[in-house]
């Protein structure tokens, strides 16, 4: 199983301007997963027009690690077709993954391996 660093529920929003030291966390923990609950974005995230959302995915690519979104996608994020299908996009790799629960994030990654 990878090794994680969950963000709790309660805290500032992860945002353009601060997820870098997200970044910096984990790697000073020395883990290879991320995971943000979803009422820890910023709402810009959920926008693919801001590029909030491309900004911050490529980031954790590029430096070689996984970001989970834990917990259920807003429904405004959900009302066009652009977002779900982003989230689709994502889903299919290893790099992001949105998942619903810990339960379906603890299945993706123990089908990992």
């Amino acid at each position: 199983m990878a090794d994680q660093l969950v963000l709790p529920d309660i805290g500032p929003p992860v945002t353009r301007a601060t997820f870098r030291d997200v970044i910096g966390d984990a790697f000073s923990l020395g883990v290879d997963t991320v995971v943000i609950p979803v009422g820890r974005l910023d709402v810009a995230f959920f926008d693919l027009r801001t590029g909030v959302a491309g900004d911050i995915v490529q980031a954790f690519v590029n430096y070689h690690l996984r970001l989970v979104v834990l917990g259920p996608i807003p429904p405004a994020a959900t009302a066009s077709g652009s977002f779900p299908a982003f989230v689709s996009e994502t889903n299919r790799g290893s790099q992001t993954w949105f998942v619903e629960t810990a339960e379906e994030l603890d299945r993706r990654l123990a089908e990992r391996g």
